[in-house]
């Protein structure tokens, strides 16, 4: 008897429950069938009216599944109106940014529906874009305070309808994102593949305006890119990404592994030019912007940051004298801060920090045939006050470098830079001082480039200062060394390799060159330097050579002219020219003979 009537509990549960889950079942269709086409009107009027008129969005279906509180769109399209918008630029109403966006679906899950409709309070927890193209256009628009009507906030705008719409988290996953810039003369387009953006805890009720820990309603937005690669538009460089990513939580902004890589060898590209043309290969492992004001960077495309910190680092620069400077060519417009000028969006970061650095210049001579370079390893420092932004400069017009290097990867070297960011000549000082370094570690620069190998020499101390601008420099030099003596070198051109000219050589050490400083019994020398650029001469080129001029001096080969760089150009050139109709004429000669 208990048996049975167990059994027909369990009937009358099961039944019940089957009639509930069949009303829940009609009832989900019924409110489908019924909200489907009102939800579609609603989406559509709400973007429509809710943007001023100037977003339309399309979809070819909307799915509801009330049990689960989840919705779907099909086949997504948001569009802007142009003629809305231009209207709005007239009006002095326009914002900076406008959004189109095509996706196959968006995915609304665990929508508190009933809490919607009866308490006006909509919660969401997650909303979904999976794989969009999305492109965001920046225009540079106006704004007069003074005629410019209040507008209304975005949730006076839904507030009849909503008293609030929180949002657990946005989802966009693998996105192509196209960045339109045009508040220049020219349309700029930036692509970015599989974007990934996350979005948390976005609140929109009357206090979350005023909320000073949200950015646009949000308590975080971050974003990640991986694994970006592409070759440049001369299909000369890779260049490679392992990951970007940002949060405006963190303010901060994180490059690694930022790689530019060259797809030749150094003379193999050199020669696909018909002018000098610098080859970088670049290796950035980490680069970091911090307390980045994502607002301004949002709203006025400005860069505004408390720091850069730069590195680990590896720069390699290459260039080869075999072919002449490019016609019309001034590096003087490729000065540091110059350049900045240049920018077309304002930037301000208050200190760039290096560490670990490691930069070589290599350079091609082909009188030697061979490539001399300069080393400087473990560059670690700062520079503080980097900007072009007007106001700033207003207040403090000078970028200040404090940079500390070992040079050829064994002088303590200490450099100073003072840039005037306002001087329209590129104005900058800089100072400078290098301890106890051997001479010899001259060589792989000397040697392929000046055609002198350093047999012996010392410094115990050089300390120089300097002022210059896109013309030249001048300034002032101390060098303190001891047993220098040199070998004077032969050029390569007909390929026999580079010789001691032993007659040169040893009037070189007998007669000019001074083997130490001071001389017993004297005072230490000192000299002036003085330095012209060329137009071809780099704002590190003009540095360097205006210091070499003043230790020239102090070695006592100052007396000796300098070659004009740009007439030993040609002069080589002609040698090269030559040597190679030898070479023919020879070549022709064997070929004879043997036949």
């Amino acid at each position: 008897m208990d048996v049975k009537k167990r059994n027909r509990i369990w009937i009358w549960i099961g039944c019940i429950s089957g009639t509930l889950i069949l009303i829940l079942a009609f009832g989900a269709m019924f409110i489908n069938a019924k909200w489907k086409p009102i939800l579609t009107e609603k989406i559509k009027a709400g973007v429509y009216n809710g943007s001023d008129h100037l977003y339309r969005i399309d979809f070819k279906d909307v799915r509801i599944n009330v049990l689960t509180g989840s919705l779907a769109l099909l086949n997504v399209t948001l569009s802007t109106n142009a003629k809305v918008y231009d209207s709005l630029k007239i009006q002095h109403r326009a914002p900076a940014h406008t959004f189109e966006l095509k996706l196959k679906k968006l995915q609304i899950s665990r929508v508190g529906i009933l809490t919607a409709y009866f308490k006006k309070r909509a919660n969401v927890g997650a909303i979904i874009l999976e794989k969009p193209s999305i492109n965001v256009t920046f225009s540079k628009v106006t704004k007069r305070p003074d005629t410019v009507k209040v507008e209304k906030t975005l949730y006076e705008q839904i507030s009849k309808t909503l008293k609030s719409l929180h949002i657990n988290s946005i989802k966009i996953v693998d996105a192509d994102f196209d960045y339109i810039n045009k508040a220049g003369t020219k349309k700029v387009v930036n692509s970015i593949k599989h974007l990934n953006v996350m979005v948390k805890d976005f609140l929109l009720d009357s206090l979350s305006s005023k909320d000073s820990t949200r950015f646009y309603y949000t308590k975080d937005v971050a974003f990640n890119i991986a694994g970006y690669k592409s070759v440049t538009k001369d299909k000369m460089y890779n260049m490679l990404v392992d990951s970007i990513t940002g949060s405006t939580a963190s303010k901060k902004i994180t490059v690694k592994g930022l790689k530019l890589t060259p797809l030749y060898p150094e003379l193999t590209f050199a020669r696909k030019y018909n002018v000098q043309k610098d080859r970088y290969d670049l290796n950035f492992q980490k680069i970091e912007l911090r307390q980045v004001d994502f607002i301004a960077l949002n709203t006025d495309q400005k860069l505004h940051a408390r720091s850069l910190r730069i590195g680990p680092a590896q720069v390699d620069v290459f260039m080869s004298r075999e072919s002449p400077p490019s016609p019309g060519l001034d590096k003087g417009k490729n000065f540091p801060h110059v350049a900045l000028k240049r920018l077309n969006f304002p930037i301000r970061i208050d200190t760039v920090w290096l560490k670990n650095v490691d930069v070589k210049y290599g350079e091609y001579n082909p009188a030697s045939k061979k490539t001399g370079s300069v080393t400087f390893k473990s560059i670690d420092g700062n520079i503080l006050n980097v900007t072009n932004d007007s106001l700033r400069l207003t207040k403090q017009s000078h970028a200040l470098a404090n940079l500390n290097t070992l040079l050829m990867g064994k002088g303590s070297l200490q450099v100073k830079i003072d840039f005037n960011l306002t001087d329209k000549n590129g104005a900058f000082d800089y100072s400078g001082i290098l301890r106890n370094f051997g001479l010899t570690n001259l060589n792989p620069l000397s040697k392929p480039l000046g055609l002198v190998e350093i047999e012996s020499g010392h410094i115990q101390q050089v300390d120089f200062k300097a002022s210059g601008n896109q013309a030249g420099a001048s300034g002032n030099l101390n060098m303190l060394y001891s047993n220098l003596k040199v070998k004077m070198l032969s050029d390569n051109i007909d390929g026999e390799g580079t010789k001691e000219k032993g007659f040169l050589s040893f009037l070189a050490n007998a007669v000019l060159v001074k083997d130490e400083n001071p001389a017993k019994g004297e005072s230490p020398r000192t000299a002036s330097m003085r330095n012209t650029r060329i137009n071809s001469a780099s704002f590190f080129n003009l540095m360097w050579k205006t210091v070499f001029v003043g230790i020239r001096d102090i070695v006592g080969v100052g007396i000796v002219p300098i070659k004009d760089p740009v007439k030993q150009q040609k002069v080589i050139a002609k040698k090269i020219r030559e040597q190679k109709r030898a070479d023919r004429k020879e070549a022709r000669k064997a070929r004879r003979e043997k036949n």
